[in-house]
């Protein structure tokens, strides 16, 4: 029985003394509790003790944290619309003051989401959307990193850096901008089509006049190798005729039967016609 109550003992001796043990790494910050009530903050890591059932630990984390906002629509100095999408990188220095003023990260991060907000509406609102995109970026956002950090210190945080991972037109704005460079683009295209088809027609214009002076040009030289064909033909003809009419009689005679009698239609001739001379004779 003594035995059973000695191990009874040492069990509840373990349980209360490991329940009174916590440690600190090097990666966080502790606060203890008393009654829901800060005690005492612990930064340096090791191992701590604490009072059983009345105290209890708040750990936080000491390293770099991230804040990814939701995008926020802001208007420039030129009153042109943005929708910014930023992150931040930001840790806790405060553990007292962080745990008083926002109790968590969730609390943090929307407490940084709007002193965010608000400096880039006031940062950006100086600035045109040329230069915001061009030159002026960095600045802006070194100004509001500056700027959210003085205000974040209330609340145990340190702003190490703000920064936009992208900027863009509202949906509605994009889709209207969009529309008039698709209509400006279209008429430049019809600019194209129309001078391209006025040279066309210029092409077509040049290539039918040479077209037609050519074949005038030939033409002329056909009728001009013809006419001397023609002559040639006329001379060796007659010079044919001065030597042998009757041979040339005859040899006009069997190119006329040639042409005349060489296809399939039918001729109905008198025997005593002039045209069938040579062919009587050959009886």
């Amino acid at each position: 029985m003594k035995q059973n109550t000695f191990i009874i003992a040492a069990v509840i001796a373990i349980v209360i003394l490991s329940s009174s043990m916590f440690t600190v790494h090097m990666t966080q910050s502790v606060i203890v509790l008393e009654l829901q009530k800060p005690k005492e903050t612990i930064t340096e890591p090791g191992l701590y003790f604490k009072i059983p059932f009345f105290q209890r630990v708040k750990y936080f984390s000491n390293q770099l944290l991230d804040n990814d906002s939701s995008p926020a629509e802001v208007i420039t100095k030129d009153k042109k619309n943005l929708l910014i999408d930023n992150f931040t990188m930001f840790r806790i220095v405060d553990p007292l003051k962080f745990l008083e003023t926002v109790r968590g990260e969730q609390g943090a991060r929307a407490r940084l989401d709007d002193i965010i907000y608000s400096e880039l509406r006031v940062e950006i609102g100086n600035h045109d959307l040329i230069d915001i995109v061009t030159e002026t970026r960095n600045a802006i956002m070194a100004k509001v990193t500056k700027e959210t950090n003085i205000k974040a210190a209330e609340y145990g945080l340190e702003v190490v850096e703000v920064r936009i991972k992208r900027t863009d037109l509202p949906p509605e704005i994009a889709n209207s901008i969009f529309n008039r460079m698709r209509t400006e683009r279209e008429r430049i295209a019809m600019e194209y089509r129309s001078e391209g088809k006025e040279e066309a027609t210029k092409i077509r214009a040049e290539t039918d006049k040479e077209k037609t002076i050519l074949v005038a040009e030939a033409y002329k030289q056909e009728q001009s190798i013809r006419g001397e064909g023609d002559g040639m033909s006329t001379k060796i003809y007659a010079d044919a005729f001065s030597k042998d009419q009757k041979f040339y009689t005859f040899m006009r005679s069997m190119e006329a039967y040639k042409k005349s009698l060489k296809t399939d239609t039918t001729l109905l001739m008198s025997e005593d016609s002039d045209f069938l001379g040579f062919l009587n004779k050959s009886k």
